[in-house]
Order: C-alpha cells, then structure tokens, then sequence
C-alpha cells in the first residue's frame, strides 16, 4: 500500500510537471523587436548620434583636460559659458606660458568673463588652482607626482559619470517620446524600452573601456 501510494504521488507529480511544460508551450511567446521596428517607433538614427555625440564630447575632454603636463593648448581650447554662449579661452583672453612652471592668462580685453574662466578653469579637471591679480591670472602648473596622477584618474571618472548621465538623459527621453506612441501594443513598447535601455548600456560600456584605459595611462598602470 505504500508503495502504491509514492507511485500514486509520483504520477501526480510527473503529470504536473507535464502540464507546467503545456503551459509554457501555450504562453503567448514575448514580441522580439528588430531595429527597423524600432525606427518606426522612434528616430533611432537620432538616438544612437546623440550617444555616439556624448562619448566624442568625452573623448575630446580627455585628450584636452587629462594630460599629465598642462599645456598652454589645453588651456586656450578651454570651454568658457559666459551670458548663455560658449566661447574658448583664446577668444577672450591672452594665454601665454611665462614659464615652465606658469602659464599667464591676460584678460584685460573681456574682465566681465573673470568669474566664468575662474569656474572652467577650476572645473577643467586639469587640478589647476589659478591666482587672481586684478585682470591677469596666474597658472601655477602642478608637478607630476603621484598625488597629481590619482588627482586626473579621479578627474577621468568625473568626466565618465558627465558622459554616462548625458546617455542617459537620452535613453529617458527617448522612452518619454516612446510612451506618447499610440501606435504601439504594450508588448511592442516593453520591447522598445529593454532595446532602447540595451543601446544606451552599450554605449555607457564603451565610455567605462576609455575612462578605464585612460586612468590605467594617468597613474602609470
């Protein structure tokens, strides 16, 4: 008899296990979503240049803030925000190196700008500190010691994390836009946003490979 009852107990269990297979074999089967769906749902070419455009910014960054020497060039190619428009530091100011260990910026010309090349400077992630004499500043460049390496490794995640939150930004709007779609069933549209979060995950990596090159180059790894 309790033999006949453990076979009776796994036949029940076989049999539910057969219809849990049924049922899995029955459910509806999720919406795979191509690009050329996904196009007609969203300006996909306009997405993925927005990112490519937000990994060129940071690449451009390093190569201009992140060198172990301050140049003269990295400071004169600075970005300066000045009453809603963005000039370079050359366009404002007279940048010379004084000597190996100064660079001078003269800004006899514009000393309204004073407090915005202040602020670039000091944001620049070059580890500049620049002292302020009337309408000239004076650039001490830093030596290269290990404290000033860690310094522009800490600068090249900050320049990252500037880089993976503008991707970002755009994978939201984008999933906003997508939302208003009325063309869409709800299987399509859960599609879209995973592909969607998937090509801004993609791009994120591909700026965490260069910061991750870029700091291994700063401190000598």
């Amino acid at each position: 008899t309790a033999f006949a009852t453990t076979q009776s107990a796994s036949v029940r269990h076989y049999a539910k296990a057969k219809d849990k297979k049924k049922d899995k074999k029955n459910a509806p089967a999720k919406v795979a979503i191509n690009d050329e769906q996904l196009g007609s749902l969203i300006d996909l070419p306009a997405l993925r240049t927005q990112m490519e455009k937000s990994l060129a910014v940071m690449r451009e960054d390093y190569i201009k803030n992140l060198s172990l020497r301050s140049t003269t060039g990295s400071i004169e190619t600075l970005r300066i925000s000045f009453e809603g428009k963005d000039y370079q530091l050359q366009e404002l100011a007279q940048v010379v190196r004084k000597n190996p260990k100064t660079i001078v910026v003269n800004l006899v010309s514009f000393p309204q700008t004073i407090p915005a090349v202040l602020q670039a400077i000091q944001r620049s992630g070059m580890n500049l500190n620049p002292q302020q004499d009337g309408t000239t500043l004076f650039i001490p460049v830093p030596k290269v010691t290990r404290e000033h390496r860690e310094g522009l490794a800490k600068n090249a995640k900050v320049l990252f994390i500037k880089c993976r939150d503008r991707i970002k930004d755009a994978q939201n709007q984008s999933i906003k836009k997508l939302k208003k779609q009325s063309n869409a069933s709800e299987d399509e549209a859960y599609q879209a946003q995973q592909q969607i979060t998937q090509i801004a995950d993609g791009f994120i990596k591909e700026a965490e490979k260069i910061m991750e090159l870029k700091q291994a180059e700063l401190l000598g790894d």
